[in-house]
């Protein structure tokens, strides 16, 4: 094999995107055919998760992994190559690809193709929430029910979102939480706590402007009001919240107690609910693989 060549292991989510989405193992292997790279791929179904994945790594020792879908792949490939000198890129091929967009990885899937061997190989944190895995953003409260509600339709996009939003705010309520970090105790009355490695919601959302992959430290955003044109700007003219709203505190650790079990999200997968979580960060055990930047991702 050439001294500048790879071993690339593509893993494909057959179910992420829609109906026009092209066929992802034919863009591939027509993008490689010339090249001096070695291409492999593995197809997810709806039983594997990341130990699937680390087997198939096992058996091929890729010097890189590429997620093709979106978000829960991008979180699934993540888990299996965290803590490992392989580096890690992303095809967005998911119907919001709110990852990708906050990485600012090309939608065009052959400019995010050439960004797989040219792009640039950064350390990126992590956050351990309860048992599970976060890249992006975890979150107890409405936005979780949101989430919940998204998950068991069957319309998606803005639309899909604006449909089960409506449903959310008639039965919307308040959570009485106790937020602990490092530096401080807080009691509020809050409509979501986000923990936050990334700045923004899947389809452009800002919820945390300060928001970093790369600083090893996450944050804990406590919404504590919002107001309903608030919400649809959320989704249909993504900016950032009113900060008289919300506090945002910078964490390594943070435990989370609710009076009341409360709706749990990770990384837009639906967990059920919770009456507590506990996060900390793991300060740059991914390799991503991203454009070439002067000043931190944000």
């Amino acid at each position: 094999m050439p001294l500048n060549s790879y071993k690339i292991l593509f893993v494909i989510n057959p179910f992420s995107g829609n109906q026009n989405k092209p066929d992802w193992e034919d863009e591939i292997r027509n993008y490689f055919l010339n090249s001096e790279h070695t291409i492999y791929f593995f197809h997810l179904s709806s039983q594997q998760n990341e130990n699937s994945i680390k087997e198939e790594i096992f058996k091929i020792k890729p010097q890189r992994v590429i997620a093709v879908g979106g978000d829960g792949t991008v979180t699934t490939v993540a888990k299996s190559v965290m803590g490992t000198d392989i580096a890690m890129g992303i095809l967005p091929a998911g119907s919001a690809n709110g990852m990708a967009r906050e990485l600012e990885i090309p939608m065009d899937e052959h400019e995010a193709m050439e960004l797989i061997i040219k792009g640039e190989i950064k350390k990126t944190d992590m956050v351990k929430v309860n048992d599970e895995m976060s890249l992006h953003l975890s979150d107890v409260g409405m936005n979780a029910e949101l989430i919940k509600y998204f998950s068991e339709g069957n319309r998606r996009g803005k639309w899909g979102y604006a449909r089960v939003l409506l449903k959310v705010l008639v039965k919307r309520s308040y959570l009485q939480v106790f937020v602990e970090t490092e530096k401080m105790i807080v009691q509020r009355k809050a409509l979501v706590v986000i923990i936050a490695n990334a700045s923004k919601y899947g389809f452009g959302a800002v919820i945390n402007p300060d928001g970093n992959l790369h600083d090893g430290l996450f944050e804990v955003v406590v919404v504590r009001r919002l107001a309903v044109s608030e919400l649809f700007k959320m989704w249909f003219r993504p900016q950032p919240f009113n900060r008289k709203k919300i506090e945002i505190y910078k964490a390594k650790s943070v435990k989370i107690e609710m009076k009341h079990k409360a709706h749990f999200q990770v990384d837009g997968e639906y967990l059920g609910k919770v009456d507590h979580v506990s996060a900390r960060i793991l300060p740059g055990i991914l390799q991503l693989i991203l454009p070439s930047v002067t000043e931190p991702v944000k």
